[in-house]
């Protein structure tokens, strides 16, 4: 069965073992190859930039990791052939 999306193992070869990161969303350790990365952060109206000005705002993305079960529940990842059937 495949799965919905694609799982590329070119990082962890070369150096063995992959690290551990705990998951954003449930806080389960998860090999790093296995999560999901996905950038939030938050953006501010063009005339509030203006207003305030661009020297003083700054706006920062945060990188977040996602297990495989997390990414599917917050629509990140599609889920399996066996969860589109269902719904």
């Amino acid at each position: 069965m495949k799965a919905p999306y694609v799982r590329e193992y070119k990082r962890s070869k070369a150096r063995g073992k992959d690290y551990m990161i705990r998951c954003d969303g449930c806080g389960r350790k998860v090999p790093r190859f296995k999560t999901f990365a996905v950038y939030r952060g938050f953006k501010l109206d063009y005339d509030i930039i203006k207003l305030v000005g661009e020297k003083n705002v700054h706006l920062t993305n945060q990188k977040m990791h996602y297990c495989p079960k997390c990414a599917r529940s917050l629509g990140i990842v599609q889920p399996g052939k066996l969860g589109r059937r269902r719904s």
